[in-house]
């Protein structure tokens, strides 16, 4: 049998040091990609409105706070990305130096958004990004943003719109509060339009529709009783902009001008898409108020 000798003893040492180095270096995640390429991703997920997408590549604290977002507020954030109000179709070209423009082409413009070689430093880094109409060829009203990437998980995140941190957090309250807002004007507007509705749902019927279905859009033909054609479809199915929509004959009988009825309106899921219910009484007054997502009462203060 062959003697180790110390010599030996001292080779086995160096290789298991350099084995160790190799494999703890190999433990440390490297990024699946660059931060240009999760910016183009980011990108092209906003273009298309892809929530999922988009999510993917937000750090944790962000995509938690996204995911809580209502439909509509991350729909807000996307659009705010590529300046357009509509999902577009993207598409990547790279130039000479290999550096990426996303293309947002919808029908009624096409938004270029060309990102720069990013700068690294450590677990940050930095790209330049000129966000245009892309027949701007002269960029005369092009944007030029810094979009800050943070390395998490092995991973490159976004972190920040220019000086602007992305705190979605902070962001999702505030854009919440802001369409609780807007859905209760909706609500108030949807409620008079139903009302409208209805009166002339009496008058071309001479009876009071049974239910708010009647009155939204003819399937095919003719407006007729059963779908006269005097709402859009989202709201004669009850909903609508974060609010559902109730509908009530006071009484038994429905026929004729002295048959009257109830309206009310209660946001669907409290405290994201409204904290306000608001209610019309037999007499056409409508009254809103508070009540932790429960239907209103004529008690509640008039609403102009």
């Amino acid at each position: 049998m062959r003697k180790v000798t110390s010599r030996s003893l001292g080779w086995i040492a160096c290789v298991a040091l350099l084995m160790a180095g190799v494999t703890a270096r190999a433990a440390q995640k490297e990024p699946a990609s660059g931060p240009a390429e999760t910016l183009r991703s980011i990108l092209i997920a906003a273009c298309s409105q892809d929530s999922k997408q988009f999510s993917e590549n937000l750090t944790v604290r962000n995509a938690e706070a996204f995911a809580r977002m209502t439909k509509a507020a991350q729909t807000t954030l996307l659009k705010r990305f590529v300046l357009l109000d509509q999902a577009g179709t993207p598409r990547v070209e790279n130039d000479e130096a290999g550096n990426p423009t996303v293309y947002c082409v919808t029908t009624q413009v096409t938004t270029a958004m060309q990102i720069g070689k990013p700068e690294v430093r450590d677990n940050l880094a930095y790209l330049p990004l000129i966000v245009k109409d892309a027949t701007d060829s002269t960029d005369a009203n092009a944007r030029r943003i810094v979009m800050g990437m943070v390395r998490e998980n092995g991973e490159w995140k976004l972190l920040s719109l220019g000086l602007l941190l992305l705190d979605l957090p902070t962001l999702g309250e505030e854009w919440d509060r802001a369409e609780m807002q807007n859905n209760e004007k909706s609500a108030v507007a949807s409620m008079k339009e139903l009302a409208a509705a209805i009166e002339k749902y009496r008058v071309t019927y001479t009876h009071l529709p049974e239910r708010l279905a009647e009155l939204g859009p003819p399937s095919q033909g003719a407006p007729k009783s059963e779908q006269a054609g005097l709402v859009g479809r989202e709201l004669a199915g009850g909903r609508k902009d974060g609010y559902s929509f109730r509908y009530v004959i006071v009484g038994a009988n429905n026929s004729g001008a002295p048959a009257k009825y109830e309206l009310a309106a209660i946001p669907v899921e409290y405290g994201r898409t409204g904290t306000r219910s608001f209610y019309r009484d037999a007499a056409g007054v409508l009254h809103g108020g508070d009540h932790q997502g429960a239907v209103g009462t004529v008690l509640d203060p008039k609403v102009e």
